[in-house]
């Protein structure tokens, strides 16, 4: 029946029973769960072949009845972005990856300062606050704490199969997540490249603020920069990079 209202537009119960060959009864029942679910809505329209009397009462496909059907959405953005590579190169292609994601970062980012806010002078998991903000854009994710950090799971990529050819999609994305949790992070794994489930490492406790990149080197970094000036002030022999050849 919604292949009907989509091939011949609106429709009365009697017209579509009329092209189904069963009655107007039975139609309407089937057009009563249409509407119920959110695929079909009813409008009264004035039929002016139909001279005085009611409105007529015809059926329409909503958005999210047409959703149900195939599109070439992803073939559309493919081909846009292999456009885009071969005019621009990479560096094209992220612009247009952060581009697109700027809206989201913008909505997420108020999402979790309003949680933020909700509760003042208290610690509020930042990724916690994310999860919720990326499941209403419809990334379904969650957020759970380990002992070195966190981890941030979106089981749901509206855009897997572009980030698939294009991971300046993911690239863009996981910078963006560092930016709303205010700290460094790792992607580990993606469902554009066969995965389960996108997971993002959140290392540490998380800071407020959009700092991407932690404000101080950690202990061991500290230890490793150490070691290495001290070595570079004792040592006297010169190195050469290039291989040496035996006589």
């Amino acid at each position: 029946m919604s292949g009907l209202l989509l091939e011949h537009g609106p429709q009365t119960a009697t017209e579509l029973a009329a092209r189904l060959g069963i009655s107007s009864a039975a139609v309407r029942r089937h057009l009563d769960a249409l509407v119920a679910s959110g695929r079909v809505e009813e409008r009264q329209v004035r039929d002016a072949h139909r001279g005085r009397g009611r409105p007529a009462r015809r059926f329409h496909l909503t958005d999210s009845g047409r959703s149900a059907f195939p599109h070439a959405y992803d073939d559309l953005a493919l081909t846009a972005l292999r456009y885009v590579a071969g005019v621009g190169g990479p560096d094209a292609v992220r612009a247009v990856a952060e581009q697109q994601l700027a809206g989201l970062e913008a909505r997420a980012s108020s999402a979790v300062e309003q949680a933020v806010a909700a509760r003042p002078g208290e610690t509020v998991d930042r990724a916690q606050a994310l999860a919720a903000a990326l499941t209403a854009e419809g990334y379904a994710a969650t957020a759970s704490a380990l002992s070195g950090g966190g981890q941030l799971c979106q089981h749901h990529c509206p855009v897997a199969h572009v980030a698939a050819e294009f991971p300046q999609l993911c690239e863009a994305e996981t910078a963006v997540i560092g930016r709303l949790v205010g700290t460094h992070v790792q992607r580990l794994a993606t469902i554009a490249h066969g995965d389960g489930i996108c997971t993002t490492h959140i290392p540490g406790a998380l800071r407020p603020g959009n700092r991407t990149t932690p404000a101080r080197p950690v202990n061991g970094e500290r230890a490793a920069r150490a070691s290495a000036r001290a070595a570079s002030s004792t040592s006297t022999t010169p190195t050469n990079d290039r291989e040496r050849t035996p006589a």
